[in-house]
């Protein structure tokens, strides 16, 4: 066998049967990028509550027992990191990694910022990895992101059975809110790392609340509701993709009104959509494209006509104007294009002044 082959056997995923490691579950970490009490939830991992089976249709109750989004934070002493985990379905897709889409990300704070450790490669329904080990025996702040377009029945951190593990306290600052398709899902992150509300987290330190829903992010009233119960720093709507014209006009005022009856100043922000990269040649798709945005854009106006205030618009990336190769399939982002569509957001942020630059 080749050196080169004995490499990549060496890097695959190691089942840890060693009983020098304990294990711990939910009442151990912190859970972040979820403000429902894990009570009113089927899973702590859900990203609705279990009342609202009955408020929404079925597609999109399924897409929210995806755990896009949601992380857990906590401390520990050990040398070594493992982690259990099992999945709701074990689901595949052709164009997206099953690392992002049932695999584990294993972030470290270093120097006061976040920085990329390991994944936790999936093989099926329960799993089972160390993600890493020979590490000097001191505390240090973990962080672990969950399946993008899968959901979570079971976690567990394993570490050394003579190390401590501690439950990290929250961040005091209010979350931004997400809410989208299925690029704000994660569609198509390599890793659940990669996905731009969870590099928005890293970089600014600060939860991010994710309600991408794959195919179905419709400006609709119960997921609008929900969102609006939520004290939040602000909230970033990127629905487009999912919706045509019409319902644009129909659905983007009474978001704002919903919204406004609950916080009368605090932030919106809407997202146009990405201009598809066929669509330079598809003429269809380029029209419908610039339609939607521009009655995405009169709406908007007239919510400033309106008198709303605190209300800020975010045009199309134009990612095209780069280099072209930020998509997977023409729609949805590869990492690179994440990590630009995440600084492309900041960049926007900052200029609104709704962050420090």
């Amino acid at each position: 066998m080749s050196g080169f082959s004995n490499l990549l056997l060496s890097q695959a995923p190691k089942i840890m049967k060693d009983a020098s490691v304990n294990y711990f579950d939910e009442q151990h970490f912190l859970i972040e990028g979820t403000t429902i009490d894990e009570n009113n939830k089927q899973s702590p991992y859900d990203r609705l509550p279990i009342l609202y089976k009955e408020k929404v249709r079925d597609t999109l109750w399924d897409l929210s027992k995806a755990s896009a989004g949601i992380s857990v934070r906590f401390h520990s002493n050990s040398t070594s990191i493992s982690l259990k985990w099992s999945v709701l379905n074990d689901f595949h897709m052709n164009h997206m990694a099953e690392t992002g889409i049932k695999g584990v990300d294993l972030y470290t704070k270093h120097n006061d910022k976040w920085r990329y450790v390991s994944t936790a490669r999936p093989s099926g329904i329960i799993n089972q990895q160390e993600l890493i080990k020979n590490m000097t025996p001191e505390f240090r702040e973990y962080k672990l992101f969950l399946p993008l377009y899968d959901g979570v029945t079971k976690l567990e951190v394993g570490i050394d059975n003579n190390a401590s593990i501690k439950k990290a306290i929250p961040n005091l600052r209010k979350p931004i809110v997400f809410y989208g398709t299925s690029i704000t899902q994660g569609g198509c992150a390599s890793r659940p790392g990669m996905a731009h509300t969870n590099i928005i987290s890293r970089k600014l330190d600060i939860d991010c609340v994710n309600f991408g829903f794959s195919g179905n992010g419709r400006m609709e009233t119960p997921i609008v509701e929900l969102i609006s119960e939520i004290d939040a720093n602000f909230y970033v709507i990127e629905c487009l993709q999912n919706m045509n014209a019409k319902q644009v006009k129909q659905r983007v005022m009474p978001l704002v009104e919903i919204i406004r009856n609950k916080h009368s100043d605090t932030p919106i922000i809407f997202v146009e959509n990405m201009m598809y990269k066929t669509a330079f040649l598809d003429k269809t798709i380029e029209t419908e494209l610039i339609h939607e945005n521009l009655a995405l854009k009169n709406e908007f106006d007239n919510i400033l006509k309106n008198g709303f205030q605190n209300i800020y618009y975010i045009k199309d990336m134009k990612i095209d104007e780069l280099d072209n190769e930020g998509t997977v399939d023409g729609v949805h982002l590869t990492d690179l294009g994440f990590l630009r569509y995440a600084d492309y957001l900041i960049e926007n942020f900052k200029k609104f002044k709704l962050i420090k630059n």
